[in-house]
């Protein structure tokens, strides 16, 4: 069994532990996951699922907190930009 998993973040593949969060994968390819109303880029700020501030695209799901969902084999996931 694999100590990692792959997945696709804005469509660049990136492998990260079992069992980190999609947080830590966007991490890997960018410091910003959206933009805000006025086009401030925003990244997570409390890491626990409070702020929304790492809501991302995973497998067309929109406004999925990332610090909140672990990681999955093939997952496809976007930033909001």
């Amino acid at each position: 069994m694999s100590s990692t998993v792959r997945l696709s973040v804005n469509g660049q593949a990136v492998d990260v532990p079992v069992g980190a969060s999609v947080a830590a994968a966007m991490a890997q390819v960018s410091l910003h996951f959206r933009r805000s109303v006025g086009g401030t880029s925003r990244a997570p700020l409390c890491g626990m699922g409070v702020c929304f501030e790492c809501r991302v695209r995973i497998d067309g799901v929109a406004h999925v907190r990332a610090c909140m969902t672990p990681v999955r084999e093939g997952m496809q996931v976007q930033s909001h930009d």
